[in-house]
């Protein structure tokens, strides 16, 4: 089968091109599992994370991927959750020790870091961890559900809202604006304040029912109660916190923070920062329940979901334009299978 592979880690800026285009033996399934044939896979910041070694894959060379989104190919031994043929949904949990706080457990095992993901024509795993796709959202449409909106309604279920609070979002990208319109959905009184660095994002926040929109340190019209940033900087969390409201929670929605502005932090003051109750909460991965709670909500809304596409062999250019911020909604590989050895 074809995959794209990492075969080491390191910078982008040294490596422009970290995937290599391979010929792997198709995944043989085991039991409890599925096969699934891959028919898209969405590129997320996380695999940057994983390429330039702030998440490093266990072992390498590796398979990337983990907004997986194909047909079921064959069922392992004492699999009965899926039929061959069902489509079928991948996040970044691969499979885990099925708790509520499979999470954060030493038995997670993230899907495209430590085993082989969704750059690929064929995938395998636990049927547990596979999710029946909703009709009203093509291939492409339900990728960048499987993670940046399941992801983001944890997130959203973290800050702890209640309807009518002001909600800020930090960052609007892949999971930005399927945030923006699942906090509609669910807080239909809540004003919701986008904060992005560019006026393409801050246009496109209001295009998709944003309050207000502006840059990442503007001062917006009301102070949130919660602001969930899910960039990969430091700079919009120290924004943030002087943003928040007293009593109010700042939720950071992302695997790893790169180091470029890290040093901005040093400026951090208590009185404006954190003092009058201001608390930090992280997301650590998603489990199995957000997913399957996340996608019928987001069929319910339904949610608008942007992508932009690009062919398998092109992995490379996707993730170039995702580390260099084009980014409007997510971006989609797709893959054409041709044969089942």
């Amino acid at each position: 089968m074809r995959a794209m592979i990492l075969q080491a880690t390191g910078s982008m800026d040294d490596i422009s091109n970290p995937l290599s285009l391979a010929e792997l033996p198709q995944p043989r399934v085991g039991s409890g599992e599925i096969l699934i044939q891959v028919s898209v896979c969405g590129v997320c910041h996380t695999e940057l994370d994983e390429i330039e070694g702030r998440t490093p894959p266990t072992e390498l060379p590796i398979v990337p991927g983990h907004e997986v989104v194909g047909r079921v190919a064959e069922l392992g031994s004492g699999s009965k959750r899926h039929a061959i043929g069902d489509r079928v949904g991948v996040g970044w949990i691969h499979s885990s020790d099925g708790t509520d706080a499979e999470n954060v457990s030493a038995d997670f095992r993230a899907t495209g870091r430590d085993v082989n993901g969704g750059y690929a024509e064929f995938m395998t795993v636990p049927e547990a961890y596979a999710y029946p796709i909703p009709d009203s959202f093509s291939d492409a449409e339900a990728a960048p559900l499987l993670c940046a909106g399941a992801v983001g309604f944890r997130a959203l279920r973290l800050a702890g809202l209640d309807n009518g609070q002001v909600l800020g979002l930090t960052g609007f990208g892949g999971s930005g604006h399927l945030v923006l319109q699942l906090a509609k959905h669910l807080y239909p009184a809540s004003p919701v304040f986008v904060f992005a660095r560019s006026e393409k994002e801050q246009r496109f926040a209001l295009e998709l029912g944003a309050d207000w929109s502006g840059g990442t340190a503007a001062k917006s019209p009301a102070r949130p109660q919660a602001i969930i940033d899910t960039t990969p900087a430091w700079k919009p969390v120290l924004a943030a916190l002087e943003q928040l409201k007293p009593g109010g929670r700042l939720v950071i929605n992302a695997i790893r923070k790169e180091d470029a502005d890290r040093d901005v932090m040093a400026s951090i003051r208590y009185e404006d920062h954190l003092w009058h109750e201001k608390e930090i909460k992280t997301v650590a991965n998603v489990t199995h329940r957000d997913i399957e709670e996340f996608l019928p909500i987001a069929a319910s809304v339904p949610l608008q979901v942007e992508t932009q596409t690009y062919a398998l062999e092109a992995a490379n250019e996707a993730l170039q334009d995702l580390r260099s911020g084009h980014i409007r909604g997510a971006k989609v590989l797709e893959i054409v299978n041709k044969t089942i050895n």
